[in-house]
């Protein structure tokens, strides 16, 4: 797993609940902060899976990213 994986779930999790803030408390600035930390993190897991992958095919083709 990947460190970006983890810190973007956080950063997903982190915006959904400032979302959910925003909303209830009639604060469209929340919401939309909320709104950019959720796709934030989206990106980071999804750059954090694409790691990942490279990773995992780089060593079952016998070579390894991390030695260069």
């Amino acid at each position: 797993m990947e460190k970006e994986q983890v810190t973007g779930k956080v950063d997903e999790l982190k915006g959904k609940v400032k979302q959910g803030i925003g909303k209830a408390t009639n604060n469209p600035g929340l919401k939309n902060e909320g709104t950019v930390d959720e796709v934030k993190g989206k990106v980071k897991q999804a750059y954090g899976d694409f790691k990942h992958a490279v990773k995992k095919t780089d060593k079952a083709a016998g070579s390894d990213v991390n030695d260069k």
